[in-house]
């Protein structure tokens, strides 16, 4: 699913009544199982991928520098 379409659907899922929302959840489950097993996986590897590293999503860029900078460290001190 695009991330955008999936904003929409979160927009709409809120505004809806409860019937409509019970009838939404089923149609997202019956079309989630007749997906192939392949193509939820590869779904799945393409959200992951998109994902940014833990550090950076919960602490900000600020980690993630350091981390980087540290590598770099560890890297030219064994290269030396």
């Amino acid at each position: 699913m695009d991330t955008l379409n999936d904003e929409d659907n979160y927009k709409r899922v809120i505004k809806m009544s409860s019937n409509d929302l019970v009838k939404y959840m089923t149609q997202q489950v019956v079309s989630y199982i007749d997906q192939p097993k392949e193509e939820r996986q590869q779904q799945r590897a393409v959200r992951k991928a998109k994902k940014q590293p833990f550090l950076f999503r919960w602490f900000g860029i600020i980690p993630m520098s350091v981390s980087m900078f540290m590598k770099k460290k560890k890297r030219e001190s064994s290269d030396s």
